[in-house]
């Protein structure tokens, strides 16, 4: 939007992730504005950033909040493969809305074709997206979307209410209740997601979802980690040939 913004400074990636690993934090957000004016939306400066902080913080728990770069999907590859832990692209509103909210080279199968991707083109990185509501959408169309974004293997799913920044912007069509943001919650849950935040105030990334994600993921990993420990393949078991020509095994430890 507006001017192009100046050349990124190529040691910022190093900058920011010793200020974040200085502070000690457990969990944090990388994003930034759309910088579809550099060839690969500006992935690469996002992956040396994850990659600086996992290198100073290994176990800090790491989220990118990008665009959909397009569409490229060697940026997602690059991006999803640096070691982030969760791979955030904010699909924004339902299908019908798409031209009217976006920018025109956004879009709505793209923005699933992104978000499938990145968990296709990396094991164990946890998918994130965002839906803003009161934009003219419908109960059934919100309903479709959330099926669309299981389909696409998304993980976690917030819905929150759009305000109008300025009179530029879109106006604000419904203002929609705490129940019918329960009911979403509610119908993500079954669909499978899983961790639905649904309510007015809720936004893409806030403190109750970051503290939900963060136990979530050392969770998994824990659990993870308890099943390596006990898994056996039976290499463990050692065989012998007896002078009779018979097999014994002994069992390892």
């Amino acid at each position: 939007t507006g001017n192009p913004p100046p050349p990124p400074d190529p040691e910022e990636p190093f900058n920011t992730a010793k200020a974040i690993a200085e502070w000690g934090l457990d969990y944090v957000v990388l994003t930034s504005v759309d910088r579809d004016d550099m060839e690969d939306g500006g992935a690469d400066h996002f992956a040396k950033t994850v990659q600086y902080l996992k290198v100073w913080q290994p176990e800090i728990l790491v989220e990118c909040l990008v665009s959909d770069f397009r569409g490229d999907e060697e940026a997602v590859r690059h991006l999803a493969g640096s070691g982030l832990d969760v791979y955030a692209h904010n699909i924004e509103t339902v299908e019908r809305l798409q031209p009217f909210v976006r920018d025109h080279r956004a879009g709505y199968e793209q923005s699933l074709r992104v978000l499938r991707r990145a968990k296709e083109f990396q094991e164990g990185v946890y998918t994130k997206t965002s839906i803003m509501l009161g934009l003219g959408e419908t109960r059934d169309e919100v309903i479709q979307t959330m099926k669309d974004l299981r389909e696409a293997g998304v993980d976690v799913l917030t819905l929150g209410q759009y305000l109008r920044p300025s009179d530029k912007h879109l106006a604000v069509e419904e203002y929609v209740t705490p129940e019918q943001f329960d009911e979403y919650r509610e119908i993500g849950n079954a669909m499978g997601f899983r961790y639905v935040a649904s309510g007015p105030m809720v936004r893409s990334s806030y403190k109750a979802g970051e503290f939900f994600l963060e136990h979530m993921i050392k969770g998994d990993r824990g659990r993870a980690e308890e099943l390596a420990k006990t898994f056996r393949t039976g290499h463990q078991d050692v065989r012998q040939l007896s002078d009779d020509g018979t097999l014994s095994t002994t069992k390892g430890k």
